[in-house]
């Protein structure tokens, strides 16, 4: 058996697209991660930078399961002695709905240098217009409920 490596130059580029109205939140994340990774394709190559260029559009239609949408929160810290803030996820959705969709995805992806040059190949739009038709990205089918 021989193993086979492929670098960065050689990977294909390949781009994705998401409509998060949809797919579920968590379900979506995890398979953007994968793609940003390049799980998903027999190339994969731990150490290069192998995954596609994924678009979300929707990003405030981005549905949730469950009682999430009213008691989920985001906490941040301002670097002040006691000053984590916490946000509802329906404040965040109301003000930028882009994030809720880059920190399920962020969360779910390596926590190296690799790992931020996978979040920078991530765009998320509001609405349904973005600038990336140019390189005519594939639409996910969403997934089938059980």
């Amino acid at each position: 058996m021989k193993s086979t490596f492929v670098s960065s130059a050689q990977a294909q580029e390949r781009w994705v697209i998401y409509d998060a109205s949809e797919h579920t939140l968590g379900r979506m994340a995890s398979k953007i991660a994968m793609q940003l990774m390049g799980k998903d394709r027999p190339t994969y190559t731990a150490n290069q930078l192998t995954g596609a260029h994924v678009v979300v559009i929707h990003a405030e239609k981005a549905r949730t399961t469950g009682v999430k949408a009213d008691t989920k929160t985001y906490a941040h810290y301002t670097g002040y002695a006691g000053g984590r803030k916490d946000i509802a996820m329906e404040r965040v959705r109301a003000v930028r709905p882009e994030d809720i969709v880059w920190l399920a995805v962020r969360r779910m992806l390596p926590k190296t240098k690799l790992g931020h040059d996978m979040l920078r190949r991530l765009k998320v739009y509001k609405g349904a217009e973005h600038p990336h038709t140019a390189q005519k990205p594939v639409k996910q089918a969403p997934t089938a409920k059980k």
